[in-house]
């Protein structure tokens, strides 16, 4: 057995022993603070629980129209001149909506046309290199009761395009695709 395995199966009972000895050393009640911290928890997790239905009915709704094959095809001179293959354009707009359909579609262009491929670099790259905007905004900022969010969103789709137009040129300069 080599070091990481003894330290991965000894970490979580040596960082609970630890929060447990701090709390006794400084006269803290644990269990109720994580009473307290549970309560906490479970009113967040309703209060973004409408949102976040609705962001995933919407982009079911969305793929299922055809609405992102449209929005595929109409931009087909666009990315043919960012240099962004046409295989990829979903995962560039499913990215920002959903982190879980954009695993789905980016395990699709993986199984489809391998890892190795370049366009399943690529896919890899931009997964990586983008975030789930929407849900990211719908979440956190639902959380907290933001409602102005505008600033935020043009800052996260810009940077955004970024991920996405470094991703193409790293991915081609090291790999020529």
């Amino acid at each position: 057995m080599d070091i990481v395995s003894i330290m991965s199966s000894y970490a979580i009972p040596t960082i609970i022993l630890f929060i447990l000895a701090a709390g006794m050393y400084k006269e803290v009640k644990v269990y109720d603070v994580f009473v307290e911290g549970a309560k906490e928890g479970i009113s967040t997790v309703v209060r973004i629980i409408p949102p976040l239905v609705g962001l995933l009915v919407a982009i079911g709704v969305f793929r299922a129209s055809g609405a992102l094959d449209l929005i595929v095809y109409a931009l087909k001179p666009v990315t043919s001149f960012l240099r962004i293959p046409s295989e990829t354009v979903p995962l560039v707009f499913l990215r920002p909506i959903s982190g879980s359909a954009s695993l789905a579609l980016l395990s699709d262009i993986l199984k489809n046309y391998g890892p190795d491929s370049f366009i399943g670099k690529l896919a890899s790259t931009l997964t990586g290199t983008t975030e789930t905007i929407f849900y990211t905004l719908a979440v956190y900022f639902g959380s907290v009761g933001i409602k102005k969010i505008r600033f935020t969103l043009v800052a996260a789709l810009i940077a955004d395009f970024v991920g996405i137009i470094a991703a193409v040129w790293i991915c081609s300069f090291i790999f020529g695709g």
